[in-house]
């Protein structure tokens, strides 16, 4: 005698592998949103760290200001605000007088500070502070502007 399943067990379990299947999905993709925010922060942090560096150059090569190197960076990290960059020559007061073109100036320090950058995962909305990164630079060619294609 063969054994035959009740009608009704079957019908029970009809949308079962629907709702199982929407639990998951909701872990998964929270799961995914979240590993795609971290990657964004950490791509923030490492342009951060490339944008300081990319100033502190210009700032030795170029002979440039301080209000133009917080300006590149803000074009090249637009989440930087002035607040959050600081340009330092060394000795202090070197850079006060713009006809000597900062030519007493050893060294150029570029920081940036104090930002947070905000994640867009949808059950919580989390405010992560980005490190200070800072980098310091030799004098090259800080007596004279060099001008050209490089320093535009």
């Amino acid at each position: 005698m063969k054994h035959r399943a009740h009608p009704l067990r079957f019908a029970r379990q009809r949308g079962l592998a629907a709702v199982e299947f929407a639990l998951i999905a909701c872990m998964f993709f929270t799961l995914l949103i979240g590993i795609m925010e971290f990657s964004r922060v950490l791509f923030y942090w490492n342009t951060a760290a490339e944008v300081t560096r990319l100033a502190a150059r210009s700032a030795v090569v170029c002979d440039s200001g301080a209000s133009i190197i917080k300006t590149r960076m803000e074009n090249m990290l637009p989440i930087l605000q002035d607040s959050n960059i600081s340009v330092a020559y060394s000795p202090t007061g070197c850079d006060s007088d713009p006809a000597t073109a900062r030519s007493t100036c050893q060294t150029v320090t570029v920081s940036v500070s104090n930002v947070t950058i905000a994640t867009m995962i949808p059950v919580m909305r989390l405010r992560i502070g980005m490190p200070t990164f800072t980098t310091t630079m030799t004098r090259e060619s800080m007596q004279t502007s060099t001008g050209g294609s490089v320093c535009s």
